[in-house]
């Protein structure tokens, strides 16, 4: 069996969104799962809205993704000279030939078929005559005039055209640089591309590329049609949905194993599983597996996954992520404290963002108390039990949760008070807010020492707003 090699070939006019990322995650997975071979190919043949910016953002989502390349990346725009070797192939063997029509002509072709009922197209006009080349003129394939082209889809099945509907489709444009299905086809004979997988949306450009392999003698490749994304609403996938670019999303906190592990669910399926890790994917991939009908997007779902994700990622891992976002606001702790902090913010956190900001009130030096909160909670009731908490830290030696445990259970029978009350209390005073991990763990988290000078602060706000009112 010969070697799989699979590629994916964006146009650099824009950022890399969902769609495009699941065709180079079908893609890659399928080389890695076949021991094969995985080529990028930057299609930057539209000069006037390709830019060097697009390119550097699809090459930043690919390698943010952890999808990588075996070969390349390669630019059209480098490999003008083949191209015309390959036209110059094709006008040789007469597979091909100059055309002068004009655009207004072609137009009026177009139109008197229309009106006999027939497909409007060139009508061939130029197929016989023998032109040589001129200033404007360019190079039309010479398609079949009769039969079919089949796509033996390895996706949708067969996909029958009838030649009759297509024409003479341009090889090569008046200002003489090859168009799209000429420059893909010779980029995938001459990068020996034997499996594609793209979007349906290119269904319709499959048979006149078959017609050029045919015309040059080269061994079809495996094509497989993955059916389009759809927004919630059954529509195009559009930014409105969440189809924006991948950096976006990188930059909202998910991570990139929970992106690959949603983007590969978009089509492909493997039994019940849901919950994919990256080396999963590598191992059950395939393309039998990839459904028929649309997928659509759910920013929920996505965000469920992310939170799946970060339960299964390692601390140190998560510690790593959250940097960045924590330098930003000013914090760089020490990454013993770091992850200790982030034991007990992960079964709770969807994002890398949500851990960020769950984990400030460990780092601030100084709280701001939640209004409500605090009104409700801190109230002279819990003064004793504060107090009593504060004397018992400071006597303690062995500062584990089994002892931070062991003192707040005494605390409640020595002040006859009940968690209810002096927890919510105590929560405020450590953490500013009413939501938080286990007392326990902050407690331990926060060490000794700042727990203890946070109860006091917490005394020290009773007190004065005992004296206010």
């Amino acid at each position: 069996m010969d070697t799989i090699i699979t590629r994916f070939p964006p146009s650099p006019t824009g950022y890399l969104h969902v769609g495009g990322a699941r065709t180079a995650l079908f893609n890659w997975l399928y080389a890695r799962k076949n021991g094969g071979k995985f080529v990028l190919r930057i299609e930057d043949t539209d000069t006037e809205r390709s830019t060097q910016a697009s390119v550097d953002a699809i090459l930043e989502s690919l390698e943010w993704l952890g999808i990588d390349w075996d070969e390349g990346p390669y630019f059209q725009t480098e490999r003008f000279d083949l191209y015309k070797e390959y036209i110059r192939k094709l006008l040789d063997s007469d597979k091909a030939y100059y055309c002068t029509c004009t655009p207004d002509e072609i137009d009026v072709m177009r139109e008197e078929a229309k009106v006999k009922g027939l497909k409007p197209k060139y009508n061939g006009r130029c197929r016989e005559r023998g032109l040589k080349e001129s200033e404007n003129s360019v190079i039309r394939f010479k398609a079949p005039l009769a039969g079919t082209t089949v796509i033996n889809d390895v996706i949708k099945k067969n996909i029958v055209f009838q030649n009759t509907e297509l024409d003479d489709f341009i090889i090569e444009r008046s200002d003489k640089t090859p168009t799209y299905n000429l420059a893909v086809v010779v980029d995938d004979v001459t990068m020996n591309i034997n499996t594609i997988i793209r979007g349906d949306d290119h269904v319709n450009n499959t048979p006149k590329q078959i017609m050029l392999y045919n015309a040059l003698g080269e061994k079809l490749p495996v094509f497989g049609h993955v059916p389009m994304v759809l927004g919630k609403d059954k529509s195009r996938l559009s930014k409105r949905h969440g189809a924006m670019s991948v950096t976006e999303y990188r930059d909202m906190g998910y991570l990139p194993d929970a992106m690959l592990n949603y983007l590969v669910r978009l089509g492909w399926s493997f039994g019940d599983e849901e919950f994919f890790t990256r080396e999963d994917l590598k191992e059950k991939f395939n393309l039998e597996n990839i459904g028929r009908s649309p997928s659509v997007f759910d920013t929920d779902k996505l965000l469920a996954i992310n939170g799946e994700h970060i339960r299964a990622t390692k601390v140190k891992t998560l510690s790593e992520f959250m940097k960045p976002g924590l330098k930003e606001k000013g914090f760089e702790p020490d990454e013993a404290h770091l992850e200790k902090i982030v034991k007990t913010l992960s079964e709770r956190s969807r994002t890398i963002h949500e851990l960020v900001d769950g984990s400030l009130f460990y780092l601030e030096d100084e709280l701001t108390y939640c209004e409500k909160g605090s009104k409700k909670n801190m109230k002279q009731n819990v003064v004793e039990g504060i107090q009593t908490l504060i004397e018992d830290f400071e006597a303690l030696e062995d500062y584990t949760q089994d002892k931070i445990e062991e003192i707040f259970k005494g605390v409640l029978e020595k002040t006859g008070l009940k968690f209810g009350k002096l927890g919510p209390a105590v929560r405020i005073a450590l953490t500013g807010k009413t939501n938080s991990p286990g007392i326990y763990e902050v407690v331990e988290v926060l060490g000794k020492e700042t727990t203890i000078a946070r109860l006091k602060a917490g005394l020290d706000f009773i007190e004065a707003r005992y004296k206010e009112d």
